[in-house]
């Protein structure tokens, strides 16, 4: 059987069109961007041309605006450090308790090695983030604020909109990690009060290992990475040609599709969680119902282990995660469905599907064929199950 694919908020295959227009960087068009000879010249116009091509996509007004990195964990890290280093007299950070790894990870660091005070902002049983708290926690003391636009696990959309403007009333820098939201929702950067914003090729269709940091026009920013005048002093090291070239042709490539492949892969979603709704006794959608993205499912199987779950999925050819591909490994619960509240004998069975545009329905229906045989395997394999 062919192998299905349903793990692309983990990554995403390469578009054709994306390695095609890469190639040529790997070989005849090898040149450094910094040198000041034609063959640097060919891929300075490239990466430039990819500049163009990401500030379409995410509404940026200048293409200053956009510094690329080596993906969202840089970005994120970036964005964070800076925002510290910018506002020295304040020492606080407002974030969530759904962030990312990448986000929260440096955080905790920040807290011990630092002395910065850092506000986890909770969520309610859908994954919403709680307004009043967060409100409460914007004083002159937080030098950055960083909230996800959407969440990895559930698919939960934040309203980075309104939560910028909020920052913005007590002077903070916003930060927004987007890594899932760019390539799956419409953006316009410039119409909002958004400072600085991360995003990842892999998760739309591009290469892995190369991302871009969005910072608005004036907004003070100090380098992570120092070296040469790379990108334009913001992060220094020999820019990556092709993967700049791929991310441009990728960030392209979203815009173009990206109503018509939502509203397909909308209809897959909702295909495969009523299916598993109606073969499948006590389980649960998790997250908010209706303002997530429109390719993630994450589902609690109650009274099922997730990662046996994974495992008898995999070895019928089909791909799906418990959470973040970056904590996979990891043998507790996930921390977003701790946050949520999700009783453990739901969380210890999560599955998330995420979907793409290279899926159909006829894999959907493979895997409503497959789960309800699963899941009744593992809960007559375990009839005293221990929550």
């Amino acid at each position: 059987m062919r192998p299905i694919y349903l793990d692309n908020n983990a990554t995403t295959r390469v578009d054709a069109e994306v390695l095609e227009a890469m190639l040529p960087f790997f070989t005849d068009e090898f040149g450094n961007a910094s040198s000041m000879h034609n063959a640097g010249a060919t891929a300075g116009a490239a990466i430039n041309a990819a500049r163009r091509q990401l500030q379409a996509l995410v509404g940026a007004e200048f293409d200053p605006e956009i510094t690329f990195t080596s993906g969202g964990t840089e970005s994120n890290n970036a964005a964070i450090l800076s925002g510290l280093e910018a506002m020295p007299e304040r020492t606080e950070i407002v974030t969530s308790a759904v962030e990312h790894p990448a986000v929260l990870t440096l955080c905790a660091h920040l807290e011990k090695t630092r002395g910065a005070k850092v506000h986890r902002i909770p969520v309610d049983h859908q994954g919403r983030l709680d307004l009043e708290a967060y409100h409460d926690a914007l004083t002159h003391r937080v030098a950055i604020v960083s909230i996800m636009w959407a969440n990895n696990e559930t698919g939960t959309i934040f309203p980075v909109v309104k939560l910028a403007e909020m920052a913005k009333k007590v002077g903070a820098i916003f930060h927004t990690d987007a890594v899932q939201a760019v390539g799956k929702l419409p953006i316009e950067l410039k119409s909002t009060a958004i400072d600085m914003l991360s995003l990842s090729a892999h998760k739309f269709h591009g290469p892995k290992g190369v991302g871009a940091l969005y910072i608005k026009r004036g907004v003070p920013f100090h380098a992570l990475i120092k070296g040469g005048h790379q990108e334009r002093d913001r992060r220094a090291g020999t820019e990556n040609t092709p993967g700049i070239v791929g991310l441009g042709k990728a960030a392209e490539l979203a815009l173009e599709c990206m109503d018509k492949e939502n509203a397909i892969i909308g209809s897959l979603r909702d295909r495969l969680e009523k299916g598993l709704i109606e073969r499948v006794p006590k389980v649960f959608v998790m997250g908010d119902p209706v303002t997530r993205l429109p390719n993630t499912t994450s589902i609690a199987f109650e009274r099922v282990d997730g990662d046996a779950m994974q495992f008898l999925l995999n070895r019928q050819g089909i791909a799906c995660s418990s959470g973040s591909a970056c904590t996979s490994h990891s043998l507790s619960t996930s921390h977003v469905l701790k946050a949520m509240g999700t009783p453990h004998i739901q969380a210890i069975g999560a599955v998330r599907f995420s979907l793409s545009g290279y899926n159909c329905e006829e894999e959907i229906d493979r895997v409503l064929q497959v789960i309800p045989t699963i899941v009744k395997t593992l809960r007559d394999s375990c009839s005293v199950f221990v929550g």
